[in-house]
């Protein structure tokens, strides 16, 4: 899953003022409000400017991605290290992590949108270079964005700056991105473009470049590397950024290590063998019954629940309604009712996904506001009618078995509705005798959804597991090639309409390669993620998010699962930590998340904590 951000908007319309400030230079970009930051601040809160910079920073694969073989990760075929993209490459701008949406020049010392927001210029920060020593020119940033858009990109990165029509060089330090959406989200699109030099790969059509490191200009190199599974990069001592102030107090470790494992139990273990220093949890029985011993007990390991303020996604186990099984609404429905969070849940850690925005304003809450009802009235003939009253509250199962028994005997109510009963062998038919059977595609571990099988065996339902290595999973998601999966989208400050359109966009549900995992096509949705790109004030995002909100929910495209509003995380007590925390932030983020690094991009080696420990 991706995350979200796009939309678009009529040049020939009229507009009203735009959320952020336009027609003159400035340092920073913010929506809906004013940056925290001020012209010539020196660093953000969240960071400690004089931080010691040495010591080897020891990871792991943060994603299932448990391989790599290319270092290119604009490109479809093949698998780059998440490394290359949190480690190398660098944007225009970038965010800060304490607001929830305003971004910072990096490659750009100035940045000026036109009033009407048809286009953004960005002025290069004189000092940026290259790892190989170039400076960074106008010309860069004309050349990715090219590369970027070119057909050898993958869909994803297509879409990611679809709204962007064109990049004009006016000198050598001035670039102009023209916008074919005339949006904040486009805005804000061009603003985290990221720059690599026209020198790499040169002669070369994108996808052909492939084991050559990108030349770009963020803090990191490679140093060495073992495909499949081991990499290691160095700091760059020549990095141009150190003393900017959005980089200042960043990238604190002179090496970072990487090695990738495809098992969790593994990893787990090699974790507290002290073979890598973070381990993010996602496992609610491990977190509460691994992370724990006597290396916690006497301080060695930390084990600690990061709050952040970051809006988190949908997880959810998407039905792929291009398969005729899914099509019917009261059959995706019944499907809900027979998925038992509570039992998910037996340790607590957990919150009900109910949201495409959990953890944020913008999720819809009870009945439709005015403003929403004028967004949702033109689509009421082909809507769901509960989209016009309640917000979507998934079934809880916390009264206990009866409480299962009865969602059972509605799910049973709705597949008959929808022509499917049980038959006297005990399978779910229908008319034809075709039995109820479908795949759920795994690339972890097994058994994960045993108890949604059972609960679907009750209503004489086949529910096959098949796992698969990471490789073939993706492979089988960019064709759509599966009847369910479980995809968790990524977190978010804002909703923003170019990633919704990623994964919810009628376009792309035809788009191999793209994130429209569940094949939606709804007049409705692409109207309301329009609507967010066209937002202007707070009030007007709001609306058209939580009508969104509703729609989806209400159409049981996918069943919600979980979501969690901390980070939770051990790590060896080797490191200082920055008096303030940041708010929004991953522990060790990937390429679908908008969360950027807090831990891997501020912390840095204590030696005298290190020295503490027994």
């Amino acid at each position: 899953p991706g995350a979200y951000f796009g939309g678009a908007y009529a040049a020939s319309a009229p507009r009203p003022a735009a959320p952020i400030v336009t027609g003159q230079w400035v340092h920073a970009l913010s929506a809906y409000a004013p940056p925290k930051y001020a012209p010539g601040f020196r660093n953000f809160e969240y960071v400690n400017p004089d931080a010691p910079v040495g010591g080897t920073l020891k990871l792991r694969n943060p994603d299932r991605r448990s391989s790599f073989d290319k270092f290119n990760p604009f490109t479809t075929r093949g698998v780059a290290p998440a490394a290359v993209t949190i480690f190398m490459l660098e944007p225009l701008a970038a965010p800060s992590m304490d607001e929830p949406q305003a971004v910072y020049g990096v490659l750009a010392e100035a940045m000026r949108v036109e009033p009407d927001l048809s286009a953004i210029s960005f002025r290069l920060d004189p000092r940026a270079r290259f790892s190989n020593g170039d400076a960074v020119t106008a010309a860069d940033v004309v050349w990715s964005l090219q590369r970027m858009k070119s057909k050898e990109a993958s869909p994803g990165v297509q879409i990611g700056v679809a709204d962007l029509a064109r990049a004009v060089a006016i000198d050598e330090r001035t670039v102009r991105i023209e916008l074919s959406a005339h949006t904040t989200d486009a805005v804000f699109a061009a603003a985290s473009l990221s720059v690599f030099s026209h020198k790499w790969g040169a002669g070369k059509k994108l996808d052909e470049v492939v084991l050559e490191p990108p030349i770009a200009s963020g803090p990191y190199l490679i140093d060495h590397y073992e495909m499949p599974s081991r990499l290691d990069l160095k700091l760059n001592p020549t990095y141009w950024g150190r003393q900017a102030a959005a980089r200042r107090g960043h990238f604190n470790f002179e090496h970072v290590r990487y090695r990738m494992y495809n098992d969790e139990a593994v990893a787990r273990e090699a974790f507290k063998a002290g073979d890598f220093d973070i381990f993010k949890e996602y496992r609610a029985s491990a977190w509460v019954r691994q992370h724990q011993g006597a290396k916690w007990r006497d301080g060695r390991i930390v084990k600690h629940a990061f709050e952040t303020a970051l809006g988190q996604g949908l997880q959810a186990i998407r039905l792929n309604t291009r398969r005729p099984l899914f099509q019917d609404i009261r059959v995706r429905e019944a499907l809900l009712l027979a998925w038992d969070f509570d039992r998910y849940n037996q340790y607590g850690t957990f919150k009900h996904a109910h949201s495409l925005f959990n953890n944020s304003p913008f999720a819809a809450v009870g009945e439709p506001s005015a403003a929403e009802l004028k967004l949702l009235d033109p689509f009421r003939a082909e809507l769901p009618p509960r989209v016009f009253g309640p917000a979507f509250v998934p079934p809880s199962n916390k009264a206990g078995a009866m409480a299962l028994r009865a969602h059972l005997r509605r799910a049973r109510d709705l597949l008959a509705q929808a022509g499917w009963h049980v038959a006297p062998d005990g399978r779910l038919r229908n008319a034809k005798g075709e039995a109820f059977d479908f795949e759920y595609l795994e690339p972890g571990s097994p058994g994960r959804m045993i108890d949604f099988q059972r609960n679907l065996a009750k209503l004489g339902i086949a529910m096959k597991e098949r796992i698969v290595d990471f490789a073939l999973y993706r492979r089988r998601l960019e064709q759509y090639d599966y009847d369910v999966i479980v995809i968790v989208e990524g977190d978010f400050t804002l909703p923003s309409a170019t990633d919704l359109a990623a994964v919810y966009g009628s376009k792309s549900a035809d788009e191999p390669g793209n994130s429209n995992f569940s094949g939606v096509r709804s007049p409705a949705v692409d109207a309301l993620i329009a609507a967010i790109g066209r937002a202007v004030t707070m009030d007007e995002l709001l609306a058209a998010a939580r009508a969104l909100d509703r729609v989806v929910m209400w159409n049981f495209w996918s069943i919600p699962q979980v979501y969690l509003s901390d980070e939770q995380a051990s790590y060896w007590n080797r490191f200082g930590l920055p008096k303030v925390q940041a708010k929004y932030f991953q522990i060790d983020t990937f390429l679908s998340s908008n969360g950027q690094p807090w831990p891997l991009w501020t912390w840095w080696i204590d030696d005298a904590a290190a020295a503490a420990r027994p």
